[in-house]
């Protein structure tokens, strides 16, 4: 397994999605208050016949719906991990009281608690479930392994605890595995994240507690949901109910649970790889490339390409320097 660096903090936080609902607004005046470069879509978005899609390369993905003919002015806006967590937290503050100034309401947000040591492994939490000492609100998990069967190396692992129907759903997976298998740059600096999904009325109710709070009240009021939706005792499957409550908590999830009030409420800096840059330019850019390869020729082409790094900055030569060495990727 890949060491991660000392200097990585133990325990951070992150809001990791965000969804909400305006009965009257406009795309004008949501992307005004967002930022972000957006274009129209070429269809429509959760049954709203007109969509909006944010522009970002491999960051994440924004999407505006509206037009709905039983409320032309409604808007919904869904906001992927990869854009909120780059937010600072004033901006996403100041964003959820505006949504509730202009009588809007979420529809989800998520919040993300990062063991990014594990610490505690999945395969610890699965064992604690099986062996019956997790207590709490869900009735149900579920698990899902990912494998790359050439190599048979793992590409992932993730424990639901809860229905993605319902209106809160703890997902607990490896984000190292995710993020390798991604091509992202710092995948090392991850580990085993625990991450808490609102809907409706628990969205609603957990956005304008956080737009209220201090970043380190915003955390430990995070964690303490944690606790009340699962908690880890030392009992058994076999105990009566009113035992296995007042059982005492295990040692491993109190130290984690203690660990994460205590944590960080961080601003993720994704770092691009050249591996996403070549699939957002695919995606993204191919088609108009071609057409100018055609119209222009190469040798503008060419020119096109030379002006362009004459222009480069620090950011692009960066993202040059971390490109993988051919040896490297033989070796991946």
């Amino acid at each position: 397994m890949d060491s991660i660096s000392p200097t990585v903090p133990h325990f951070t936080m992150t809001t990791d999605w965000l969804a909400f609902t305006l009965p009257s607004s406009s795309v004008h005046d949501v992307t005004q208050v967002l930022g972000g470069d957006w274009t129209k879509g070429n269809g429509g978005y959760r049954g709203y016949p007109l969509s909006w899609v944010l522009a970002g390369g491999t960051r994440g993905t924004g999407k505006i719906g509206i037009g709905a003919p039983r409320s032309p002015r409604e808007v919904h806006v869904d906001l992927s991990a990869g854009i909120v967590s780059a937010w600072p937290v004033d901006k996403i503050k100041a964003i959820l009281q505006w949504v509730f100034d202009h009588k809007g309401h979420l529809t989800r947000i998520d919040c993300a608690l990062d063991d990014r040591h594990s610490h505690v492994p999945i395969e610890q939490v699965r064992h604690a479930i099986l062996a019956g000492q997790m207590v709490g609100r869900p009735h149900k998990s579920k698990s899902v392994d990912g494998l790359d069967i050439h190599k048979t190396e793992s590409t992932g692992a993730t424990l639901y605890l809860g229905s993605p129907h319902s209106q809160t759903m703890l997902r607990i997976y490896d984000k190292r595995l995710e993020l390798k298998e991604k091509h992202q740059a710092n995948w090392q600096d991850y580990g085993i994240r625990w991450e808490l999904q609102f809907r409706d009325d628990r969205a609603n109710l957990c956005g304008r507690l956080l737009r209220l709070l201090e970043p380190e009240e915003w955390v430990r009021f995070i964690v303490s949901v944690l606790r009340g939706y699962v908690d880890f005792r030392d009992t058994s499957k076999d105990e009566p109910n009113w035992a296995r409550c007042r059982a005492p908590l295990l040692p491993w999830w109190m130290e984690l649970t203690n660990g994460l009030a205590q944590c960080r409420l961080t601003v993720e800096k994704q770092a691009r790889t050249i591996e996403q840059v070549k699939i957002w330019a695919k995606q993204s850019l191919g088609p108009m490339l071609a057409v100018l390869n055609e119209a222009a020729g190469k040798d503008w082409f060419n020119e096109l390409l030379d002006d362009g790094k004459r222009r480069w900055k620090s950011r692009h030569r960066d993202l040059l320097n971390h490109e993988e060495s051919p040896k490297d990727r033989s070796d991946s």
